[in-house]
């Protein structure tokens, strides 16, 4: 046991010499290819990262996944700035290759569009320039960046609106561990909500501004509950929509 415990002490000795070596040569090449102006918050978070990045552009794609709520922000704050095309609507198509969504429970992006894209250089996500190292502002003044058509920012936006559960742990810490509906201690089992269900968003508010709509896949309407919870309010949902079929059909 004692040879044991001492060969495990030896290699992750070994191994921190190792990582600290790989650093060190990490820290000289993100040195040497940083520019003269370079996000504050995202170089300081890449030189106490585990493990460095190697580039600018690993650097800040890395800050936007540690911090997907700024994401979220951010891209919902461009989308407002774009606004949607004036002959836009929220549609839904079996058809993919027209960039519609087939679901609504994919979030409206005009800009995905066929119809409305505004090709290279410009977000597919929020409609906005896109600039060097896929940065949302051209503090380089080096114009627009033809080969990138996503924000970094958007990219993790778009991950956390059509996964938000991948994020359970950081809403729940957001939460105080306590469940949005009873107040009580969020369990292991503690599930992401929308408030607001989806398919009411695709029924009752789907004429809403774009940039309003997309607050329904965001942080404003995403909740930690517990199961139990979530399965009853589940439940309630689809008895409220097997109503709302039901009213539909007598009308008709």
């Amino acid at each position: 046991m004692q040879l044991g415990s001492a060969s495990e002490g030896a290699g992750l000795s070994k191994w921190q010499e190792d990582k600290a070596k790989a650093n060190r040569l990490a820290i000289a090449r993100l040195t040497k290819s940083l520019p003269p102006v370079f996000p504050s918050a995202v170089l300081a978070r890449a030189l106490n990262c585990r493990f460095v990045p190697l580039t600018p552009r690993l650097a800040i794609d890395g800050y936007w996944r540690a911090h997907p709520l700024r994401a979220d922000r951010l891209a919902r704050a461009l989308a407002a700035r774009s606004g949607a095309p004036s002959d836009w609507r929220w549609q839904l198509t079996d058809d993919r290759s027209t960039g519609l969504p087939t679901t609504y429970r994919s979030p409206p992006a005009p800009y995905r569009e066929q119809a409305h894209a505004k090709g290279a250089g410009f977000c597919c996500v929020c409609g906005q320039p896109v600039y060097r190292f896929g940065w949302h502002v051209d503090l380089w003044n080096a114009g627009v960046n033809k080969n990138a058509s996503w924000h970094s920012a958007c990219v993790i936006a778009w991950q956390f609106w059509n996964a938000p559960s991948g994020q359970t742990r950081l809403l729940r810490r957001l939460q105080g561990l306590r469940c949005r509906d009873s107040n009580r201690r969020l369990l292991r089992a503690a599930e992401v909500d929308h408030r607001v269900p989806l398919f009411q968003v695709w029924r009752q508010h789907r004429d809403l501004p774009w940039p309003e709509l997309l607050g329904y896949w965001g942080l404003p309407n995403l909740q930690v509950i517990n199961r139990e919870i979530h399965v009853a309010k589940c439940a309630t949902e689809a008895r409220n929509r097997r109503a709302a079929r039901s009213a539909t059909v007598e009308l008709a």
